[in-house]
């Protein structure tokens, strides 16, 4: 995959705080949108996780907010898989303006979850690639 996964995301006026900006909290819900959105359009909902007994867990998140968002701003939010050998792997994304301006860096820990046993699953890219209609989203 040569352009990573993307959606755009019209920033929304009751999204925004006194200043006029983005709510800080907002650009967490647009990561997690283009993160879901990429799960779906690789073929996995939440039902197909649910059925192999896994669940998406974010064990730990940093922004950077680089440039102000403000309402009617349009952005394109992207979304990258980086892997490793454990159990986490890493989801790279950045908010950017139309003109490709980042807004905001957003770099996430993530793992699978056993929901029975409530640990996270060994080797996390195996579920992706069974449950994947196309694995190349997931830089598989």
């Amino acid at each position: 995959m040569t352009e990573p996964f993307s959606v755009p995301v019209t920033v929304r006026g009751y999204e925004t705080d006194v200043l006029g900006h983005l709510n800080q909290s907002v650009y967490l819900n647009y990561a997690e949108h283009a993160r879901w959105s990429l799960l779906q359009a690789a073929g996995i909902g939440q039902n197909e996780l649910i059925g192999k007994g896994v669940g998406p867990v974010a064990l730990e998140t940093t922004i950077r907010y680089l440039r102000e968002l403000r309402a009617g701003d349009e952005t394109v939010v992207t979304c990258v898989f980086s892997w490793g050998e454990g159990k986490t792997f890493r989801i790279e994304q950045q908010i950017r303006k139309p003109d490709g301006t980042v807004a905001a860096e957003i770099t996430a820990v993530s793992g699978l979850m056993d929901l029975k046993e409530r640990r996270l699953v060994r080797d996390p890219r195996e579920y992706f690639r069974a449950l994947a209609a196309d694995a190349r989203l997931f830089g598989l």
